[in-house]
């Protein structure tokens, strides 16, 4: 990565990390008592988004994960590096409901135990996940992949009436443009390279919404362009 790209990249860490508190009647100092939490509400009050504490992962007595402690701030960007077989895809697997860890604890901000949790449940709480290779409706076009990942009904009577609103276009015109694929917006994606199809990807999980984005080796198998300009597409998130 270019040094510009790393200090767009602190820049955009430091943002987030120092967002001033209006003052009010506390005088401007942010209150930590008397907050209410929903159940099931992401709770980031504390700056931390995800926390594992001691995760620890075996198959047939070979430890994936022996005793993991890793903490994500809000707005950080962070880059897990390893060689094959470090655990990297198992920690994934551990923070997305895929593999029980042996033992530890995992939270999605402060109130959310993530190992209480079936896949589909972290996934609606606001975690999204990228595996390895690309995984894209490759029979439908760039514009309708996007349009299947919005968040909407899904169900069966919704769906039969379903009609995109301006809001809803507007989104899915806005992604095509961020993850560089606007003039393919009617390509049938399986007649998309390799490098973007990894931006197609990118950018369903991105219409979802998601509070925390995991992404498992983003720019495998990319040209050294399209892993610039996927480095640029992170740093713009």
């Amino acid at each position: 990565m270019t040094p510009d790209l790393m200090e767009e990249g602190s820049a955009t860490l430091s943002r987030a990390k120092g967002t001033p508190v209006a003052a009010g009647e506390s005088g401007g100092r942010e209150a930590s008592y008397g907050r209410v939490v929903e159940h099931g509400q992401l709770d980031v009050a504390h700056g931390t988004i995800l926390y594992l504490d001691d995760i620890s992962v075996s198959f047939d007595g070979f430890k994936a994960l022996n005793k993991l402690n890793l903490n994500i701030a809000v707005g950080e960007m962070r880059c897990i590096i390893g060689p094959n077989g470090a655990g990297k895809t198992t920690m994934m697997d551990v923070i997305t409901g895929k593999t029980r860890p042996d033992e530890g604890k995992a939270f999605f901000g402060s109130t959310i135990d993530l190992l209480s949790m079936r896949e589909n449940e972290i996934a609606q709480a606001g975690i999204g996940r990228k595996f390895q290779k690309p995984t894209v409706f490759e029979q439908l076009s760039v514009f309708e992949n996007l349009e299947l990942s919005l968040k909407a009904d899904r169900r069966a009577r919704s769906s039969v009436f379903f009609k995109l609103s301006s809001a809803q276009l507007d989104r899915i015109a806005e992604m095509l443009k961020l993850i560089h694929l606007k003039d393919q917006a009617q390509r049938t994606a399986g007649l998309l390279s390799h490098g973007q199809k990894q931006w197609l990807e990118i950018g369903m999980l991105l219409m979802q919404e998601p509070k925390l984005l995991l992404l498992d080796e983003p720019v495998a198998g990319m040209t050294d362009e399209e892993t610039e300009r996927t480095a640029e597409l992170f740093l713009s998130l």
